[in-house]
């Protein structure tokens, strides 16, 4: 331990600390723009500067690590002047539309600039760069308007998700954040994931809203709308209405969407037990009569891009399925269509989820099971519907506790865990075994493919035979995981890999945290537990076991793998698809 001062406060911090952690352990926080906790260390933005003693200039706390015997002073005059100095800098060649933005209220700049007295005046004219705003992606748009260079997107990027498509180019005063040759973002290989939107301090970077489609097909009486929410969706849309992190609010948001006006509300999950029958069922194909090994999962779109993109030699171990989002818009437009007498193109089918690839992946070829019909209409994210509850003046906490409709609406703990990273092979392995050995399971956590860690494997011996598998979440970690599968380093039988570290929970379409929580709270670990929670406590635990699911295999698919259910739930990847 090192002894230091903090503002003249005598206290302790771990040798190797920086002056910013040091700070945040004694009870202080200093503000920070750039800084993310292992991704992103640069002190750019000079929001975090304090005064050491015997120093000649201010330091930046991110990067500059304690010594025995430091003085630092956190808030003083010279600090609390150099900070808002820097704030009128940084407004001097900002958007400051600030009413029609959509991070108003949440934005990390604007709350900085309330809480250092800085006002609308401008107090340092000059140049004003202006860009055109970037609208080519189908999931998200650009505004580089609004961009203060804090350089966390393109950390989220390269680091996080080891693609690197954005970066800083030119310099001096005329960087800006962009793709390489300012190219728009379609034109690269982003595969969508929303990384970058999560960590924008301002509205630089947000997701396409699609709300104005849903409100349209809502005051339609001729049209049928259906909504379906993600497992991941119910652990982070709280965090909008003031709950906190990791509370289930399943109960309040089924009771809100029935208030926005949605004639069906409908689970996800019931489509996750669906994918894992399916996924099951094709595993053990394969592993059984020598198809191709290891079987990659295809539940995450953002990874089935990453695949097609940069390892497309893998894209025949991809699973044929469809993911849980397309497998429920699938189903809805045939059986469901069929069996409540609706004509399926009068059906609208509304998908809220944790991810803004989900936007891009409602778009793809194959993605149809009824001739010309998108199996899913529109792709909402957890922060769009926390606007439409906001717009419809819904008092989300004053709502009561409703369950989801039948038939649709009923799932298994298997199916919750989805939105959590090892989850699809954990509700997979409790299925496949089951079928593979005609036992019953006696122990149903598979505790090995659990926690936030990026990379996870384990062997299991089964009925005699051993089945190695993998679990990787964030694409960095995939790509370590693959250029070992790819070279024969390494060999499994099973892998699942999900886009974003920790999984769903942590996608690029969940409510926003600010840096400081981000850093000091484990958003992945919180919100998972409410998956996992729901699983403990789910009379019913595996996929096979779900009576709607068993109804739906009796009365329509005939059996997982059947001719009919690869029509309706499978699909094929290809390189093809990759700037579609």
């Amino acid at each position: 331990m090192v002894n230091i001062k903090i503002n003249n406060i005598a206290c302790q911090a771990p040798e190797g600390s920086t002056i910013l952690e040091a700070a945040r352990m004694a009870g202080i926080k200093i503000p920070t723009l750039c800084y993310l906790k292992e991704i992103n260390a640069i002190g750019a933005c000079r929001i975090c500067v304090v005064e050491v003693k015997g120093a000649r200039s201010l330091v930046a706390s991110c990067v500059h690590p304690i010594s025995e015997g430091m003085e630092i002073f956190t808030n003083s005059p010279t600090v609390l002047e150099s900070r808002k100095m820097t704030l009128q800098l940084l407004l001097s060649t900002h958007d400051r539309k600030c009413l029609s933005c959509v991070r108003s209220g949440k934005c990390e700049l604007q709350t900085l600039c309330h809480e250092l007295g800085v006002d609308d005046e401008i107090a340092y004219e000059g140049e004003n760069p202006e860009f055109e705003i970037d609208t080519s992606s189908i999931h998200m748009y650009r505004d580089n308007n609004k961009c203060i260079n804090c350089r966390r997107c393109v950390a989220a990027c390269e680091k996080t998700q080891g693609i690197g498509v954005i970066g800083a180019n030119e310099r001096g005063f005329a960087t800006f954040i962009g793709s390489p040759f300012d190219m728009g973002l379609a034109e690269t290989a982003c595969v969508s994931c929303g990384q970058c939107i999560a960590v924008c301090p301002t509205g630089a970077l947000a997701e396409n809203d699609n709300t104005a489609e849903v409100w349209e097909a809502l005051s339609d009486p001729e049209k049928v709308v259906i909504v379906q929410t993600a497992p991941a969706v119910r652990a982070s849309l709280g965090e909008a209405f003031g709950y906190d992190i990791g509370t289930n609010v399943e109960g309040k948001m089924v009771a809100a969407l029935r208030r926005l006006g949605f004639d069906k509300v409908f689970d996800t999950n019931f489509g996750a037990d669906l994918t894992i029958m399916e996924e099951a069922n094709e595993f053990l194909e394969r592993f059984q009569g020598g198809g191709t090994l290891p079987m990659i999962t295809s539940c995450s779109p953002g990874w089935v891009r990453f695949c097609e993109a940069y390892f497309p030699n893998l894209i025949p171990n991809l699973s044929s399925c469809k993911s849980p989002q397309q497998m429920f818009g699938a189903v809805t437009k045939t059986y469901y269509a069929e069996k409540m007498g609706i004509d399926p193109e009068n059906i609208v089918t509304v998908s809220v989820m944790p991810c803004t690839a989900k936007k891009f992946e409602l778009c793809r070829d194959g993605q149809c099971a009824v001739p010309d019909i998108q199996d899913v209409d529109i792709s909402i994210t957890t922060r769009e519907l926390a606007r439409m509850i906001d717009k419809a003046g819904l008092m989300f906490k004053e709502l009561p506790n409703e369950g989801y409709d039948n038939p649709l609406g009923n799932y298994t703990g298997a199916g919750a865990i989805f939105g959590a990273t090892g989850g699809v092979m954990e509700a997979a392995l409790r299925t496949a075994v089951e079928k593979l050995t005609g036992e019953t399971l006696k122990k149903l956590d598979f505790e090995e493919v659990r926690g936030t860690k990026g990379i996870k494997t384990a062997s299991y011996t089964i009925d005699g035979t051993t089945i190695k598998i993998a679990v990787a979440s964030g694409l960095a970690n995939a790509r370590k995981l693959l250029e070992k599968v790819s070279s024969g380093e390494e060999k499994y039988h099973f892998i699942e890999i999900m886009a974003c570290e920790g999984g769903c929970v942590n996608g690029g379409g969940q409510i926003i945290q600010p840096a400081d929580v981000r850093n000091n709270i484990d958003l992945r670990a919180e919100r998972a537990k409410v998956l996992y929670n729901i699983d403990s406590a789910s009379k019913i635990r595996k996929s096979h076991e779900n009576p709607d699911i068993i109804e739906l295999y009796n009365n329509y698919l005939g059996k997982p793998g059947s001719h009919r259910a690869h029509e309706i739930l499978h699909t094929c990847y290809c390189e093809s698809h990759l700037y579609k």
